[in-house]
């Protein structure tokens, strides 16, 4: 396949080079396009804002799942049993899984298309206006059998506007950047998803401290509400990003595909494999830890509901830190290695993770915590990002991306609290849902080992900035 850079004129100018910037003002006029948009944006600068804005979406996306264990139950299913109520609240919150491929799908198509910028801006106040609707929306009591449909209504919207979210974020900071350092700016969105789940669920314990008459009727609404503040400030930051040079390049080349999701599907068939299953054990250990395990804690020890929040919310602190750090490593040593590594570790502390948790000690909520997020997701999660989007040609980089991990999302993540409810209720026990958490990493691992990336950056290998990556001609 020929390079399609090569062809039309020259080798890129490198990152921060002054000659460059020349050169690529000077191409752009020859070809009708402004020098401004031609001027490479900081990668730092890209992936920061990525990080803010992806830190956002996940709070509100992550606000419905500490809200669906803690009150909608109550709020929106109460003539139901305990069992069957929290079940409808964790389908509830299931349900958003079904929209995220869809979303991924019709955001990819437009990113890439359209482009980046313009699809993450889009996603951004989709989400907003939902989680601010919930926020507003009545009761069972109030509105009867309309409450739980509306609530589903928006929580498919919250899907279909995070379907698009990742992909967007991640490419904007993975296209960005120096090719040598992909993992390390790539993990920067990364890391916006445990700030998420550190936000959502340091709000949370916050409005719970308030009397449990006051928390159910009105208090656990204002984390919704204050959503949109939260929009405010990632619109005005997303705004003032350029859009990726993988993008620029191929509006200026005229290189989109015609429609990028056959044209994935029949040319990248075991890369969009590689990446529905790349996360499917980081998926399922991060909803097992910050869902399921508020809801059976509390519940099956003498740990309070505040306490395991501040325990999630810690190992979410820790999570941040540790995101970049691992990217570092997989930058030297490669990515595919350090995921592999890191689901096989994520395995063997599956069981311990539990046993802590589940021993009602506060001491040993925080050890396990440890465990499951700086040692047991991030090591997988860091990486993630530059690898799948290795995984596929940039012009159809944004479907394949998000439709691998919306995909993977919908297997693992949506089914994990309701597979390990069912689990704990038939056995009584936690073990095999320990058990079943480990499976889900080897189940990665495997499929990681298989992987053949159409655009990899070997870890030795000092290359160029990404405006130089190949964009392959049809």
């Amino acid at each position: 396949m020929s390079d399609k850079l090569n062809s039309s004129g020259g080798t890129p100018p490198a990152e921060g080079s002054q000659s460059g910037v020349a050169t690529g003002a000077s191409a752009a006029n020859q070809t009708g396009t402004s020098a401004a948009a031609k001027t490479p944006e900081n990668p730092a600068k890209v992936a920061f804002a990525s990080f803010v804005g992806t830190a956002i979406e996940w709070y509100d996306y992550f606000l419905f799942g500490t809200a669906a264990v803690l009150v909608l139950n109550d709020q929106f299913f109460p003539s139901l049993s305990p069992v069957a109520s929290q079940l409808s609240a964790l389908a509830t919150f299931a349900v958003a899984f079904i929209a995220r491929p869809v979303g991924g799908l019709v955001f990819g198509h437009f990113g890439d298309r359209i482009g980046r910028k313009q699809m993450l801006v889009l996603s951004l106040l989709m989400m907003g206006g939902a989680t601010v609707a919930i926020g507003l929306l009545p009761g069972y009591t109030t509105i009867g059998i309309a409450a739980p449909i509306l609530l589903v209504v928006l929580r498919l919207i919250q899907g279909f506007g995070v379907g698009g979210e990742w992909g967007g974020a991640v490419l904007m900071a993975v296209e960005h950047a120096p090719r040598h350092k992909r993992a390390f700016y790539g993990s920067w969105p990364q890391a916006g998803v445990p700030a998420g789940s550190l936000l959502s669920s340091g709000a949370f314990f916050l409005v719970q401290m308030m009397p449990d008459e006051q928390f159910l009727t009105w208090g656990w609404r204002i984390p919704f509400l204050v959503s949109a503040l939260l929009v405010l400030v990632g619109f005005v930051i997303r705004l003032k990003l350029e859009d990726s040079p993988d993008m620029q390049k191929m509006h200026e080349d005229e290189s989109h595909a015609v429609v990028p999701a056959l044209e994935m599907f029949r040319d990248h068939k075991h890369s969009l494999l590689v990446g529905i299953f790349t996360l499917v054990g980081s998926n399922t250990l991060f909803y097992l830890v910050t869902v399921y395990l508020l809801a059976l804690a509390p519940a099956e020890t003498d740990m309070s509901r505040g306490t395991v929040l501040l325990a999630i919310a810690f190992g979410s602190l820790l999570d941040i830190i540790a995101i970049p750090l691992v990217a570092i490593f997989a930058d030297q040593h490669g990515k595919k290695k350090m995921m592999i590594v890191g689901s096989l570790v994520t395995a063997a502390v599956s069981v311990p993770i539990f046993a802590l948790m589940m021993s009602g000690q506060t001491w040993a909520a925080y050890a396990a915590m440890v465990l499951a997020f700086p040692i047991g997701h991030s090591f997988v999660y860091a990486t993630s990002s530059g690898f799948i989007a290795e995984l596929f040609e940039p012009r159809v980089r944004y479907t394949g991306a998000s439709i691998s991990y919306q995909l993977c999302g919908l297997i693992s993540s949506a089914p994990a609290p309701l597979i390990s409810t069912s689990l704990f209720a038939a056995t009584g026990s936690w073990v095999p849902v320990a058990l079943y958490m480990a499976a889900t990493q080897l189940l990665a691992a495997l499929f990681i080992a298989t992987a053949k990336p159409k655009d990899e950056v070997k870890a030795d290998e000092p290359g160029p900035s990404t405006p130089g990556s190949p964009i392959t001609a049809r």
